[in-house]
């Protein structure tokens, strides 16, 4: 599940761009929708891509916690430790 809904995304995407036009950070070579797309993409495919990670570690930890004949609560101590790894490795910025 998304942390932020997709209304979320766009008015966070529509000040972002905001920003960067009024610190002149930014020239529009096409229309400036296009430019608010393609933030919004980025936005929501990052989002799916931290969704991707937690599922990944969820699976290893449960997979790690079978293994050592574990209990849920060792899963839990164990899940912020093996995102941060695989986040690393996947070179995600958390």
């Amino acid at each position: 599940m998304m942390k932020l809904t997709t209304s979320q995304i766009q008015r966070l995407s529509e000040k972002i761009l905001n920003q960067w036009k009024s610190q002149n950070l930014i020239t529009f070579k096409v229309d400036e929708k296009v430019v608010l797309q393609a933030v919004k993409d980025v936005i929501t495919a990052d989002f799916k891509r931290e969704e991707q990670l937690d599922q990944d570690v969820r699976a290893m930890a449960e997979q790690i916690a079978n293994q050592h004949g574990d209990d849920s609560m060792q899963v839990g101590k164990m899940f912020p430790m093996l995102k941060q790894k695989l986040a690393k490795e996947r070179k995600i910025i958390l």
